[in-house]
């Protein structure tokens, strides 16, 4: 039976663990807090944080694991690179893994490669990011190098706005490192899907819209669907660029979570592409999307299982969303449509009646999670941009 670490066991991350062991391998759940879900799941559980390289490794070696995976976390990726490295285990380039997961080393990996991207830089100092950010155009994003999930994100409009978004996305760094860049205005959704590798080629396209929670700021994504609204030309655009990034990054394998947005004049902008399977329910979307299971593909390549396969077999309407309060208060009861109850594969809540909770200002606030089917891809935009309307947080301030 081959053994396989899994760094992480919070509910995003379930999924992974859940088809290791439908594989038949023997899981290893690794994670500072022993409350996580997915270490129910596993057949071990240890007490380290994913952060901690040598501490890691230490156990993978007394352990003898055969493979590693950081399931949709960037913060754990580049240790599990590191682990790979030092054991001779599949894995992609530590360096490669490392520049994705920094949002400024990224960015200077794509200038340097002749990538389209928008004007911005990374600052450690207050003083030498505020002249930075005058010198750009306006509106301009701030946020942290190295968070996800649309921590510590602002969208800054003048200079008296700028100290505020720097203090917030200070505090969701954890380098203290801060990047400025210009806003792009897209057209249409913004993409947030899932690709894969095989010997460095894009053997999957799982490329999704991404659904933005409009009621709260504006940033924060609740969602993604699959098929995305793409036409054909610019979606094999797309895909060149992302084939083109990682190529040049010499990437081998695994998932990787796309995202990008397309300018009025069609050119793309890659924002991140995160070494690793997308969180938010993504893998799980494309499964039942798809008939392709990303998560146990990404497994099997963890252990050197050239066994994959990645070829659609259907192609369905179908979405991930996550629940979420519009504003702070007493979580009520969660009030959900007849005309999309059917529709829905699961929905999972976290918060209880009587709980805190908080408007969806980041990823962190979410109450739950849930997949929704529909049955064109109209109906799919309208719903997952208008879900307020389906699916209702009633709240008690």
């Amino acid at each position: 039976m081959k053994k396989i670490m899994m760094l992480g066991g919070n509910y995003f991350q379930v999924t992974a663990t859940k088809a290791a062991k439908e594989l038949g391998y023997h899981v290893i759940s690794v994670d500072y807090l022993p409350e996580n879900p997915g270490h129910q799941y596993a057949d071990e559980y240890y007490n380290v944080s994913t952060t901690d390289r040598d501490a890691v490794l230490k156990l993978a070696k007394e352990l003898q694991i055969d493979g590693i995976v950081s399931y949709a976390s960037d913060v754990s990726a580049p240790t599990a690179a590191y682990v790979a490295e030092q054991m001779g285990l599949p894995t992609n380039p530590l360096h490669a893994v490392e520049i994705l997961t920094q949002k400024d080393s990224m960015r200077k990996f794509m200038e340097e490669n002749g990538f389209t991207i928008p004007k911005g830089a990374g600052f450690e100092e207050y003083e030498e990011g505020y002249r930075f950010f005058q010198s750009i155009k306006k509106p301009a994003m701030v946020k942290p190098v190295d968070a996800s999930g649309s921590k510590g994100v602002c969208k800054v409009f003048e200079d008296s706005q700028f100290e505020a978004a720097w203090q917030e996305a200070k505090k969701y760094s954890r380098c203290g490192k801060i990047m400025i860049e210009e806003f792009i205005q897209r057209v249409g959704y913004q993409i947030d899907g899932d690709v894969f590798l095989c010997d460095g080629k894009i053997v999957y396209d799982g490329l999704m819209d991404q659904h933005i929670e409009r009621l709260c700021n504006g940033l924060v994504p609740i969602g993604s669907s699959y098929p995305p609204t793409l036409n054909s030309q610019v979606h094999e655009k797309a895909l060149n660029e992302v084939q083109r990034l990682l190529s040049a990054l010499k990437m081998k394998m695994g998932a990787y979570n796309v995202e990008f947005i397309v300018d009025e004049c069609g050119e793309i902008y890659i924002l991140e592409i995160g070494p690793r399977n997308g969180g938010n329910l993504i893998s799980d979307a494309l499964k039942y999307a798809t008939g392709v299971d990303l998560a146990k593909a990404t497994v099997q390549a963890a252990v050197g299982d050239l066994s994959v396969f990645l070829e659609k077999v259907t192609c369905n309407f179908v979405s991930s969303y996550i629940v979420h309060a519009l504003k702070d208060g007493i979580f009520k009861e969660l009030v959900v449509s007849d005309k999309i109850k059917n529709d829905i594969i699961f929905l999972d809540m976290w918060n209880k009646p009587g709980d805190q909770v908080y408007k969806f200002n980041n990823g962190s606030f979410g109450m739950g999670a849930a997949l929704i089917r529909f049955h064109s891809i109209e109906e799919m935009c309208y719903r997952m941009d208008h879900m307020e309307e389906f699916i209702k947080v009633e709240i008690e301030e």
